[in-house]
């Protein structure tokens, strides 16, 4: 078994000071220190030979790989397993010739100053990543805290957040914590005016939400006017029972054949943080309505490939769920979906036309799965009164595929 020959250290904005005996002496016995301009100026002084991160950061692990054997130390913000550079390089280095030295992270920094109980807050990044990605977290009385991407993502979450009606929450921006630039000013979202935000801060966030503020439930089946649609929607109970029917489970991709306004994969990315899909929409207005709908709903992360099925779907990694919600008598496309389809995994079609859904009879007769039935009814005006307004019925094929 080869040595620990890589330390992890976690610095803070107060450098040395606060760094253990372990980490000061993997300091001085290192002969190469890798860091950020910045982490390299706090560690000072290094007897040793140094390398900033180039830019892009990957270009320096192959000089670090090749040190392999000699004590080479990595420096890092806080918790370098926290949205940090340990996951990255334990891609290459196995765990067990790493040692890993954390400082408390922005998080702790953050929950600590505030009083706030780190368990209870929704803890996210927003450091290379869309702002939209907060949006699944906000409702009222959560407690939120965000790692900013630079000195202008407080103003801009601010603008966010006045816009989709949380304009009354109480943001804090927390510059340069544990150092002695710290600075700590709290500001509510609609009266945002924080001048000079270092590019070191972090932001606390606690939500409060106006009577009009669009909240998005937890549970599946959103209202249809969630989404921007052309008619081209699986409503919202319909969709409920379509999720219920994919049952999504956390690090699974789905595609979303015959998106539409994309409701299902949308709802599907809701589902976990760490889901993926692809929206399959050959019609170029709905797939650019599908990536407005995925920015407004928080799900940037949505794939939307601009095609045809089946051809469109070559290429593809290959998913652990499939929805059908058009075009399912292409020729050829069941075939190709369930060809596709990693083993063990689910494919689900809804189809409304009597010509799909004697297609969907027929794959149920040969192939087996479960078949439903399904038809919703609202109440609507009818002249002074009201009455129960049914929607077309679909029928619903679910197929699991063997191992």
């Amino acid at each position: 078994m080869t040595a620990r020959w890589l330390t992890l250290i976690g610095l803070g904005e107060d450098g040395r000071a606060s760094l253990s005996p372990a980490a000061n002496e993997a300091l001085a016995q290192a002969a190469l220190v890798v860091g950020g301009a910045r982490h390299l100026a706090l560690a000072e002084p290094l007897a040793c030979e140094t390398l900033a991160w180039p830019s892009p950061m990957d270009q320096a692990y192959p000089r670090i790989l090749a040190r392999r054997g000699e004590k080479v130390v990595v420096l890092a913000s806080g918790d370098p397993f926290f949205y940090g550079v340990g996951s990255v390089l334990a891609r290459s280095i196995p765990a067990e010739e790493m040692t890993c030295l954390p400082a408390p992270s922005a998080f702790s920094l953050v929950a600590a100053r505030l009083g706030w109980a780190q368990q209870e807050c929704a803890l996210i990044t927003l450091h290379g990543r869309p702002l939209e990605k907060i949006i699944p977290h906000l409702f009222d009385g959560e407690k939120i805290i965000a790692l900013s991407w630079d000195g202008a993502t407080p103003r801009n979450l601010a603008d966010l957040l006045t816009r989709r009606g949380f304009g009354a929450s109480r943001m804090t921006v927390c510059e340069n914590l544990g150092g002695p630039r710290e600075r700590v000013r709290a500001t509510r979202a609609r009266d945002f005016a924080l001048e000079d935000v270092d590019a070191l801060n972090t932001i606390a966030l606690d939500v409060v939400a106006d009577r009009d503020a669009g909240i998005i439930a937890r549970a599946p089946g959103l209202a249809d006017d969630f989404f921007e649609h052309d008619g081209q929607i699986t409503k919202a109970e319909i969709r409920a029972l379509t999720l219920s029917a994919l049952a999504p489970r956390r690090g699974e991709l789905l595609w979303d054949i015959g998106a539409g306004s994309g409701s299902v994969a949308i709802e599907f990315l809701l589902a976990d943080d760490r889901n993926a899909a692809i929206a399959i929409e050959a019609n170029a207005a709905r797939a650019e309505r599908i990536r407005r709908n995925a920015l407004a709903l928080g799900t940037p992360q949505l794939q939307i490939v601009e095609g045809r099925a089946p051809e469109a779907l070559r290429g593809l990694p290959a998913p652990r769920k499939i929805f059908v919600g058009g075009g399912v008598t292409a020729p050829g496309l069941l075939d190709a979906a369930l060809d596709t389809l990693a083993p063990g995994g689910r494919l689900v079609v809804n189809g409304v036309t009597l010509e799909t859904q004697a297609l969907l009879v027929a794959r149920h007769g040969a192939l087996g799965g479960a078949l439903i039935s399904a038809q919703i009814a609202r109440a609507e005006k009818l002249g002074g009164f009201f009455a129960f307004r049914p929607a077309l019925p679909i029928v619903q094929w679910t197929f699991d595929k063997p191992c």
